[in-house]
């Protein structure tokens, strides 16, 4: 999105903003293990921002447990997006430091349709 106030907004999908408590995992061998903690702060139905406290990389698999029981746009995430064990699979694509110990990341959802999901799964 172009820092620019008047210019048009780019996604795809619509961006609703969605404060809730969030679970993740990072899809490593090193982290599988670990329940980590933060919260949402919007979603679409090809992504989601969150604000975390853990570092992660751009290109990092995260496991996103939230209730999307609560959200209509969920019906289509649920359709389209990598469901396992209850919460969705997805790819770290952007990365932002807030000098305070926490990150805002972007992360985009693995679709079912994407190729070699299962090197994406612990």
């Amino acid at each position: 999105m172009s820092d620019a106030p008047n210019a048009p907004d780019r996604r795809r999908f619509i961006r609703l903003d969605y404060i809730a408590p969030l679970a993740y995992k990072i899809c490593k061998e090193e982290t599988l293990t670990r329940l980590l903690q933060g919260y949402t702060a919007n979603i679409s139905e090809a992504g989601i921002l969150c604000n975390i406290d853990e570092k992660v990389n751009v290109g990092d698999v995260l496991w996103l447990s939230f209730d999307r029981g609560t959200l209509t746009i969920c019906e289509e995430l649920e359709r389209r997006s990598l469901i396992y064990q209850n919460g969705v699979i997805g790819k770290v694509a952007r990365l932002q430091d807030n000098k305070n110990g926490t990150y805002n990341v972007g992360i985009q959802f693995i679709t079912r349709e994407e190729k070699n999901i299962t090197s994406y799964l612990p």
